[in-house]
């Protein structure tokens, strides 16, 4: 069985409008501690929704899946990127990232707000107050109960 994630980027970065035209991508440059733990975890054919972050409005704009597991940022060690960290090495790398491949664009946005709507998604690490990370993961219940809003 999968596990269940959500992944935000900006859409002005990366959107799901990228990941369609290249069908599949490596999703680099997470440098949070905690998202880049959940990352480490993620395994080849889990599922993921994909949500535009930093926007308006912001929400779950379709699916996509894992189709390479984590493995070293090289981002980290580039002097020239926008993610480069003096302190990760290829001998000892400190940021990992997945390749994702695209499943489905969503007609219309899941917004955070009707996401929060739902009493059914409180305990969500997505709707809980303060909540930032760009890698969390879901719940099979959720994944699933998100499912059913969208096809409503």
């Amino acid at each position: 069985m999968p596990n269940y994630w959500l992944m935000k980027s900006e859409p002005d970065a990366f959107s799901i409008d990228d990941l369609k035209r290249l069908k599949h991508s490596p999703w680099d440059g997470v440098r949070n501690y905690q998202a880049r733990n959940f990352m480490k975890e993620m395994k080849e054919g889990d599922l993921v929704f994909f949500y535009h972050s930093s926007c308006t409005p912001a929400g779950i704009v379709g699916t996509a899946k894992v189709c390479k597991s984590a493995y070293p940022d090289h981002t980290s060690w580039d002097k020239n990127s926008a993610y480069y960290d003096a302190k990760s090495t290829p001998d000892s790398p400190r940021w990992f990232m997945v390749d994702v491949e695209f499943i489905e664009k969503w007609p219309s946005i899941l917004t955070l707000a009707e996401l929060k709507q739902n009493p059914e998604l409180t305990e969500m690490l997505l709707t809980k107050k303060g909540s930032r990370l760009s890698v969390m993961p879901i719940t099979q219940s959720e994944w699933e109960y998100i499912s059913t809003i969208l096809k409503k």
